[in-house]
């Protein structure tokens, strides 16, 4: 079973003006769903969600540390919003350190994680 590591913003911190579409219960039941899709099809995958940069390098580090991925997936939260680009710039290089084995992937809303992830690893 591969491991896949999903990257995204705690529902909490997500400012839903540049997301119109989404809520904080819309957005989590979304990871939520795309979690179980993946981990049906096969993967051991699971979220690591993080804040807007107080604490979030050292979390995706630690969660790097403890085990080996086969695929990391940044969330279009931290990716899209202009906000967020020293972040996403930051968890890049984090990633880039700690699974640099790993295929990335990228998702363009919270719905299409899975097919983002199949797009570079397979079950």
């Amino acid at each position: 079973m591969k491991n896949v590591l999903l990257i995204g913003l705690l529902p909490g911190v997500v400012d839903f003006s540049e997301f119109p579409e989404l809520n904080e219960e819309k957005l989590g039941a979304a990871l939520q769903a795309q979690e179980q899709g993946l981990c049906a099809l096969g993967f051991a995958a699971r979220w690591c969600l993080v804040d807007r940069g107080e604490t979030a390098e050292a979390v995706v580090r630690a969660t790097l540390a403890a085990e080996v991925f086969e695929g990391v997936l940044i969330g279009a939260g931290v990716r899209t919003a202009p906000a967020h680009f020293a972040l996403f710039e930051r968890l890049i290089n984090v990633v880039h350190e700690g699974a640099p084995g790993a295929k990335i992937c990228f998702n363009s809303t919270p719905g299409d994680t899975q097919q983002a992830v199949l797009r570079w690893v397979s079950p």
